[in-house]
C-alpha cells in the first residue's frame, strides 16, 4: 500500500491562515508545533507536516477501513530536512515511513508501511494544464491533487 499527498504552496497561502489563533493546536502535537515555530521556513514546515499526515493516513484508512482523520493523533517525526526529507508518522502505534520532496511551488510526500519501499515508489507529478485525462487507466497506487498539481504514485 502507498500513500501520497501534494500541497500547492501558492494555493495553501491563499486558502489557509495557519497563523490564526488555535489553528496549530487543532492539527499539530506540541512537538510538531515546536518544529513549526523554530523552523527557518515555518510555512514550509506546516505543509510538510500536513502532507506527511495526509499521505500516511491514506494508507492507514485503506488498511483499517476506518474514516477517522484526526490530524493531531497522527504524530510526525522528521529525520532529515532538505530537498529530500525522510520521516515517520505514528498512527495508533503503527509506523508509516515518509519521503518528502520540497520544491518552491509544492511539497509532495509519499508514504509506505516499510521504509525500504520508499525508494521503489514511482512518482509522476503533473502541473495544469498538463494533467492527463486518463490517469486512472494507468492504475496508480494512490492519487493526490491540490491546486495546479496532480501527483500519482505506483
Amino acid at each position: 500500500m502507498l500513500g501520497n499527498d501534494i500541497v500547492d504552496l501558492n494555493l495553501a497561502k491563499i486558502q489557509s491562515n495557519w497563523r490564526r489563533k488555535n489553528y496549530l493546536d487543532k492539527i499539530f502535537t506540541v512537538e510538531e508545533q515546536l518544529l513549526i515555530t523554530s523552523a527557518k521556513k515555518p510555512d514550509e514546515m506546516v505543509w510538510l507536516l500536513w502532507s506527511m499526515k495526509e499521505s500516511a493516513y491514506k494508507i492507514h484508512n485503506r488498511k483499517t477501513g476506518l474514516r477517522d482523520f484526526a490530524p493531531k493523533s497522527l504524530k510526525c517525526s522528521i529525520h532529515s530536512n532538505n530537498k529530500q526529507t525522510y520521516g515517520e508518522v505514528n498512527i495508533q502505534d503503527v509506523i508509516y515511513f515518509t519521503k518528502s520532496n520540497l520544491q518552491t511551488a509544492f511539497i509532495h510526500t509519499i508514504a509506505a508501511p516499510v521504509y525500504g519501499k520508499l525508494e521503489e515508489i514511482k512518482v509522476a507529478i503533473y502541473e495544469l494544464p498538463d494533467h492527463p485525462d486518463d490517469y486512472k487507466s494507468t492504475k496508480p497506487g494512490c492519487v493526490s491533487h491540490h491546486g495546479q498539481y496532480l501527483a500519482l504514485v505506483y
